[in-house]
């Protein structure tokens, strides 16, 4: 089976309307002939519903950041997955190291956010990954496993298709130090085989899995080169277009490269 790469950007807490719009308007004809590729841009809730109108029918995809897994209630400050329906998201990440490390979110509760995005027909792009300190002392697949586990056991009957998995070692994101690719492809090679035992063969055939960590134009050829990896979830080097479309070019040229 053929898996669909994707690009996706986080601009995490950055960039006014305005720039959001600026940005926008620049990306969406670089990116309209990226067609064997998606291209997602999750983007703060401020900036969303201008990005997604600005958006369209158009190749990019607006997603959130973040959301909650309840539609309504006395949650102060959240959002819910019909108000991101409302704005025309079409992906949410879930699940961030900096949701989990700086804001305290649970594998449980990321679970439930992945199977409500499902259930709303919103992609989830599910973030996985290890703390420095728990690579080196060896618990890298212990830590990575029980959160991928723990989602798919919220999953039920969804197929592989209506979620994406990011694999973001979190000691790379925002370091400048990047798990090479070959740490990258085994790290996902074992997530894959995870779900090839508990979900089955076509199921693991179609889920996509992205790396994070310090992604930029000069390494993302060799990452997208490793088998296995499906494209990447980029942080800082998403905030200017044209490093943006510098790795949307890499995934294109990875598709190209397998089709030969």
């Amino acid at each position: 089976m053929t898996r669909r790469p994707m690009m996706a950007a986080n601009w995490k807490m950055n960039k006014t309307i305005r720039e959001a719009q600026e940005y926008t308007a620049a990306l969406l004809p670089r990116a309209a002939d990226s067609e064997d590729v998606d291209v997602v841009v999750c983007v703060p809730f401020t900036c969303l519903h201008e990005v997604g109108r600005m958006a369209g029918d158009s190749t990019v995809i607006a997603g959130a950041q973040n959301f909650y897994h309840e539609d309504s209630g006395a949650y102060t400050g959240e959002v819910s997955a019909p108000m991101l329906l409302d704005v025309e998201a079409g992906a949410v990440i879930v699940g961030h190291s900096e949701r989990r490390e700086v804001f305290g979110e649970t594998d449980d509760m990321v679970a439930r956010k992945a199977k409500r995005a499902v259930e709303a027909g919103i992609l989830p792009i599910v973030c996985v990954g290890e703390t420095k300190e728990e690579r080196d002392a060896g618990d890298m697949w212990e830590k990575v496993s029980g959160q991928v586990g723990q989602v798919l056991e919220e999953l039920e009957d969804a197929g592989g298709e209506s979620l994406v998995f990011a694999y973001e070692p979190i000691w790379a994101i925002g370091t400048g130090d990047t798990a090479t690719p070959e740490d990258a492809q085994d790290a996902i090679g074992k997530i894959r085989d995870l779900l090839r035992e508990t979900q089955g063969d076509d199921f693991a055939a179609s889920v996509r899995i992205l790396y994070g960590g310090s992604v930029k134009p000069e390494n993302a050829a060799e990452i997208m080169a490793q088998e296995g990896i499906d494209g990447a979830l980029v942080g800082g080097a998403s905030l200017e277009v044209e490093s943006f479309v510098e790795l949307i070019g890499a995934a294109q040229n990875a598709v190209a490269q397998t089709e030969q």
